[in-house]
Formats: C-alpha cells, sequence, structure tokens
C-alpha cells in the first residue's frame, strides 16, 4: 500500500488496544463500518495476532490493516503473516527494518530530530511524533517541520478532537488516536459510544479549511 498517500488522504489512524480479544476484533470493524480506513490493532492487546488474522479475513484482502507496537525483527515477521499490510512502531527500533524488508510500510514511532534522521534513514515512510503532547504539542510539531518541511508527521498520543485539528492546522498529515477514539469499546465496553466518537473524529479530520 502507498501509506503516505492513504495518511495525507484519510488523516485518521485509529489505534485498537484492548484486553478482550472479541472486543478488539468487533472495534476494528465498527470503526471500518464507520468509515475509518487505516486501524492498526497494538501487538500488546491480548491474542493481537490472532485478531489481527481474524480482521484479515473480516475485511478482505484489500483493506488497510496495520500493527502496531512492534519493535522487533520477530514482531514485524509476525505481523506480516497475520495479514497486516503496514507496521507501526513506538520507537526507532529492528522492527522498522525487518518491515522493509518483508515490503511493509512503516510509521516510525520518534520525538527527537536524531531520532526522525535515523528512522527516515531505516527507511520509514512516514513519522510518528509520538508521544506528542508530552513532547511539546504543535508547538514542537511545527519546530520540527522546519527541519525537516518533507517529513510526514503523524502525531500520537493526547490527540483528542480539539487536539487533531490544530495538529492538523500545523501540518501534520495525519493524527493517530487511540484511547480518546476507542474509549472501553476494545475491553467489552460500548460499541454505539464508539461510533458516536468515530463519527466526531471524521468529521473534525474532514475539516480542511483550518489548515489551508
Amino acid at each position: 500500500m502507498e501509506l503516505v498517500d492513504a495518511l495525507r488522504t484519510h488523516r485518521l489512524v485509529a489505534i485498537v488496544r484492548g484486553t478482550d480479544p472479541s472486543s478488539v476484533l468487533d472495534s476494528v470493524r465498527t470503526l471500518v463500518r464507520e468509515g475509518v480506513t487505516l486501524v492498526e490493532v497494538s501487538l500488546t492487546s491480548t491474542d493481537a495476532l490472532d485478531v489481527l488474522a481474524g480482521a484479515r479475513a473480516a475485511l478482505g484482502p484489500d483493506a488497510p490493516l496495520g500493527a502496531g507496537t512492534v519493535l522487533s525483527a520477530d514482531d514485524a515477521r509476525a505481523a506480516h503473516r497475520a495479514g497486516a499490510d503496514f507496521v507501526v512502531t513506538p520507537a526507532v527500533c529492528e522492527g522498522i527494518r525487518a518491515a522493509r524488508q518483508l515490503g511493509l510500510p512503516v510509521l516510525a514511532g520518534a520525538m527527537t530530530p536524531s531520532e526522525v534522521v535515523e528512522a527516515v534513514r531505516l527507511g520509514a515512510e512516514a513519522v510518528k511524533l509520538f508521544p506528542a503532547s508530552d513532547a511539546g504539542g504543535p508547538a514542537y510539531l511545527r519546530a520540527l517541520l522546519g527541519p525537516f518541511p518533507e517529513v510526514p508527521f503523524v502525531p500520537v498520543g493526547g490527540v483528542d478532537t480539539a487536539a487533531a485539528r490544530t495538529y492538523l492546522a500545523c501540518g501534520a498529515v495525519a493524527v493517530g488516536v487511540g484511547s480518546p477514539l476507542i474509549g472501553d469499546a476494545a475491553d467489552g465496553g460500548s460499541s454505539d459510544a464508539l461510533r458516536l466518537r468515530a463519527r466526531a473524529f471524521l468529521e473534525t479530520v474532514a475539516t480542511k479549511g483550518d489548515d489551508q
């Protein structure tokens, strides 16, 4: 898949992490039905690889499906076998190189300028600014875009709808959202509430007037 094009088009990556495998899978299905195209399942979820395989079967071969919290080469290989077609890392790590060797595009976690350079050098297509809220928020993103104007940044961490709007206006290609979007749905909570949150985030990222 063309990860950067997908990020620029959809502007939202849903990060699903939970303790109840059936609820994690249901959350993925619910998000996709609501129109959230880019979804990642964190490998820290219970039975994450089985969930990924189930999601791939449910969504079909052409739907984008990501594996998150990929750290090692083994993680990347396992995610690939389970059906992921892009990976997301929390840091600059071995998983980046291994995923690229498998032909999987990578959204690599980085925080400092040196980490951004290294992530790109290892082959990451885009950089996940993480944890964005602790790094300094939108002001820090603006600072990074000075020396790295061509790097596609995706802020992750503490991104609610208001923050998403601000990050996109500051030049982020997309935002990654976990708990402010998923809530407790992946742990057995309400799917109806997840639908409402998904609609709110989709409305937010579809509003382009603030970032022209």
